[in-house]
């Protein structure tokens, strides 16, 4: 069991939480909640070990051990990515080597009386009762079995980190966690970079072998499958519901509705109550019931009414030229790279107007094929744009290309054309940047900042045919809702790859499916 106590983070000059306690027990699945800014990270981060709070403190038994996934990873890449996973084992292989080179000592020195070989013999017993007690396992077996649920192909396994991009990083860092079998497992975002197959084994071992879990997410369904408890952080204090999230949000709102009829009782009770000091103050007769009802009323504890975050992205596709019949065709395309085949003879006939989606395990080509329709790489076949196709494109790095230097304002100003010059800190305002947050620098944006003002960057200018390659990584729930009934309102053409289930679900009218290097095409029904 784990505690919190008592805990309190005093941040930019405001009280970011304060009192707060809570237990995590063995097998809790626990979904933290909160708008963004609340403090999720911050206090997972106090959990962790990696952050000091200000007051109070988290107990749990010596002997436990807690595995923490940040949102942002910073990985050596010196090893191949076998060697890398091994790690997680590093504490046991310590452990064996530490016996063996103490159990050789012992085998050469004959000063069996002293202190110092009595030292040796209580730490190689020391180290014995540990290391024997642990389960006898095959390592390598284990490593295999975890990098191959996320995603790897053993063909992976020998190849520098070096060459896999920061999602793949961050699945060799989250087989890692999952291999050291951890009494808590704390998740931030885990589901950004991993294709919905990972997501799904994910789930499951998160639900039928890991002990205590709690992550932040975005992913609806992910947390709603996981998960058995959401605590909500709001207004420096925390509720602690028995429920997944969506149960959470029904409960929250009949919480919401008890404190505004609470509230408004108070209201009138305190008025009630003024209105009589008010009437009989100086009536002599009156004196005592009057001074009675002003201490009671400084006393009162005003009942507070939880924030609702009504901060929304309203995006607004501005209308567009009407492109040709077929935006995009795609006849017999191929792409390799060496001897990897991506894809073969690859066949796609995208329409006007068309909503559709690439999907398929990472490394199937789905990226690849996105960058060949925007002639970013060199391919054999024919892919072909449409008479008056108006192209907005968002990558998958499209955040990571935003200039550090540049003020959030400055980052829009300075592609901003024509009279939309003058409406720059409106269209901010829209991607929930207001006050000062225009003037800070992007790199102290977090990711979801980050990836809405690149959005910001896209949608300055009318396109047809939008295309997006994972977009809701890092956007909150909220955001996310709100893009994707813009994209639904979109009367362009649509070509979207994400691996968000949640957000896929009845965007797509046409799915193309990447798999065993072919493209298939699949009709959705309606």
């Amino acid at each position: 069991m784990i505690s919190v106590d008592n805990i309190g983070v005093d941040f930019g000059g405001r009280t970011l939480f304060n009192e707060v306690s809570f237990v995590i027990n063995e097998n809790d699945k626990i979904a933290l909640m909160g708008k963004n800014g609340a403090g999720k990270s911050t206090m997972m981060k106090i959990i962790a070990g990696v952050q000091n709070a200000n007051r109070g403190n988290i107990r749990y038994p010596k002997e436990t051990v807690i595995a923490y996934l940040p949102q942002h990873l910073l990985t050596d890449d010196n090893c191949t990515v076998f060697e890398e996973t091994s790690k997680a084992f590093s504490q046991i292989f310590q452990m064996r080597d530490e016996i063996n080179k103490l159990n050789s000592e012992l085998e050469t020195r004959t000063d069996y009386e002293s202190e110092a070989y009595m030292k040796i013999i209580e730490r190689v017993t020391e180290l014995g009762e540990k290391f024997y007690s642990i389960e006898e396992i095959n390592y390598d077996a284990e490593v295999e079995k975890a990098l191959m649920g996320l995603g790897f192909k053993r063909s992976d396994f020998k190849r520098m980190t070096s060459e896999f991009s920061g999602g793949w990083r961050m699945r060799i860092e989250l087989a890692k966690i999952l291999l050291q079998k951890p009494d808590l497992i704390l998740l931030d975002e885990p589901t950004n970079h991993i294709d919905i197959s990972s997501v799904m084994w994910l789930e499951d071992f998160l639900i039928n072998k890991a002990k205590a879990v709690v992550v932040i997410s975005h992913d609806r369904a992910f947390i709603d499958n996981i998960t058995n408890r959401t605590i909500e952080v709001t207004m420096g204090k925390i509720y602690d519901y028995k429920a997944n999230y969506s149960h959470y949000l029904q409960l929250r709102e009949e919480r919401r509705s008890h404190q505004i009829k609470a509230f408004q009782e108070q209201q009138k009770f305190i008025a009630d109550n003024m209105a009589f000091i008010e009437r009989f103050k100086g009536t002599y007769s009156k004196t005592n019931q009057v001074n009675s009802r002003e201490r009671m009323l400084e006393k009162l504890e005003i009942i507070e009414i939880d924030e609702v975050d009504n901060s929304s992205l309203k995006l607004r596709f501005p209308p567009s030229v009407r492109s040709g019949d077929y935006p995009v065709t795609v006849k017999d395309l191929s792409k390799s790279f060496g001897d990897h085949v991506v894809f073969k003879d690859a066949n796609m006939v995208i329409e006007r107007g068309q909503k559709v989606s690439l999907v398929g395990r990472n490394g199937e080509g789905k990226s690849t094929m996105i960058k060949a329709i925007m002639g970013e790489i060199e391919v054999e076949g024919t892919c072909q744009l449409g008479h008056n196709s108006k192209i907005g494109y968002f990558a998958q790095n499209q955040a990571s290309l935003l200039d550090d230097e540049l003020t959030v304002f400055q980052t829009v100003d300075e592609i901003a054309q024509g009279d939309i010059r003058t409406q720059i800190k409106n269209i901010l305002g829209r991607f929930m940047f207001s006050g000062d947050d225009i003037d800070k620098k992007v790199k102290v944006l977090s990711g979801g900042e980050k990836t809405r003002l690149a959005m910001v960057k896209l949608l300055l200018e009318p396109v047809n045919l939008l295309i997006l390659d994972e977009p809701t990584n890092h956007l909150d729930l909220k955001s996310k809702d709100v893009l994707k009934e813009a994209l639904l309102n979109f009367d362009g053409t649509l070509i979207l790859v994400s691996h968000d289930r949640d957000f896929l679900r009845g965007l797509s009218e046409k799915v193309f499916e990447f798999k065993d290097k072919r493209v298939n095409e699949h009709f959705m029904k309606p």
